[in-house]
């Protein structure tokens, strides 16, 4: 099992989402990368759906505490780890590219309720996106 977590939306850097600042002091940032997904825009945050031929762009983070920050992150993710298929988002081990070409497994949120009308983010990063709309 991973001791990574891979972000790619509201729970990365720079935002202030309450959750995030809880588990804050048990991550450390190991850097940017990208994981084989479609990125979606939700309104008030995305959503990726595992794609091979697409890149979502995030950061990962070292867990000091897997156990307990993958407990709170199950939480904000609405992840059932029992129910995978009532969860809002399911946590799946993922393999990240880095900036500089390393390969590691990191635990992702994946997007698991329907998508609707959701614009498709083309450039994968959500960063990104923002600054643009």
């Amino acid at each position: 099992m991973t001791d990574l977590v891979f972000f790619y939306g509201t729970l990365m850097s720079g935002f202030e989402r309450p959750g995030r600042s809880r588990i804050d002091p048990k991550l450390r940032p190991c850097g940017r990368g990208w994981i084989h997904a479609t990125l979606f825009d939700l309104g008030i945050y995305p959503a990726a759906i595992p794609a091979a031929d697409s890149r979502v762009w995030g950061e990962a983070h070292r867990m000091l505490e897997p156990d307990a920050v993958l407990a709170e992150l199950d939480v904000l993710e609405g992840h059932r780890p029992g129910e995978p298929d009532a969860s809002l988002y399911t946590r799946v081990e993922t393999a990240v590219t880095f900036e500089d070409g390393r390969v590691a497994s990191a635990w992702v949120y994946f997007y698991n309720a329907p998508l609707g009308r959701a614009d498709r983010i083309e450039s994968g990063d959500y960063l990104q996106h923002l600054k643009v709309k």
